[in-house]
């Protein structure tokens, strides 16, 4: 699928894998609409090509709101959910039992926040002419190794990525007789703005347990990555690890 000339919309696109992404969407010719909090809007850089639009991926009217502001300027053709939050704690604790309210809010966000904005967005696609192939748009949604891999105390926020690695599938198979393409990457440690306050020591501590390369991963890596899945036209209904071959031990 080419990219210059249409929309994109890209969730939790002020910062980190979406920043990455809405980025180099533009720089490929895409009209990107970036959505993401307001907060996190006021931090963001000014980027050519890049409008940022306040919304809440939860919301249903902010999330329609902005796909109807994408649609409007060009084809909507890509929709990429980078949004995403993430908590530690673990069942039982000597501070007590899991809270109830935090595993909601990271389920919400992480996976009905990215079913949200992929129905909404599936909408838009499918309203768009078809190519040659028959095809509209491709969707993709951001897991994680966490899914895969949880780590003790990654209970809600394993919950939330192994249910956008099982909508994967599913939401191909239902989207195909639209001509709409659904994948999900699953990255390992990134580099992103949480990572920003940690040490040295605990940053190469990382590293090292990544098989090859041994570093952490760009998030200009994830957006390569997406690329190539709008690019590659035969990709869909599947998961990529982008992990150096990472596999997560229990703590």
């Amino acid at each position: 699928m080419q990219v210059s000339g249409i929309a994109a919309v890209v969730t939790g696109g002020a910062s980190g894998l979406g920043g990455a992404t809405a980025g180099a969407l533009a720089k490929q010719g895409a009209k990107v609409f970036a959505l993401d909090l307001p907060g996190a809007i006021e931090k963001a850089p000014a980027v050519d090509g890049v409008t940022y639009v306040a919304a809440d991926v939860t919301s249903p009217s902010e999330v329609q709101a902005a796909v109807d502001q994408a649609a409007g300027e060009a084809p909507l053709r890509v929709a990429v959910n980078c949004a995403g939050v993430g908590t530690a704690g673990r069942i039982l604790s000597k501070k007590g039992v899991h809270d109830l309210d935090v595993y909601r809010r990271i389920i919400e966000i992480n996976l009905i926040g990215t079913f949200n904005v992929l129905r909404l967005a599936a909408e838009a696609i499918a309203k768009t002419d078809a190519d040659e192939n028959g095809q509209r748009g491709v969707i993709i949604n951001t897991a994680s190794i966490a899914a895969f891999d949880g780590q003790i105390g990654q209970a809600a926020y394993s919950s939330s990525k192994g249910g956008v690695v099982g909508l994967t599938l599913p939401a191909a198979r239902d989207l195909a007789t639209s001509g709409i393409r659904v994948m999900t990457i699953a990255p390992g440690i990134v580099d992103t703005p949480m990572l920003a306050g940690v040490s040295d020591e605990f940053r190469a501590a990382l590293s090292e347990g990544v098989p090859f390369p041994k570093r952490l991963a760009a998030p200009a890596e994830y957006a390569k990555l997406a690329l190539a899945i709008i690019d590659h036209d035969y990709l869909n209904g599947e998961v990529i690890r982008m992990d150096g071959a990472l596999r997560m031990a229990p703590r």
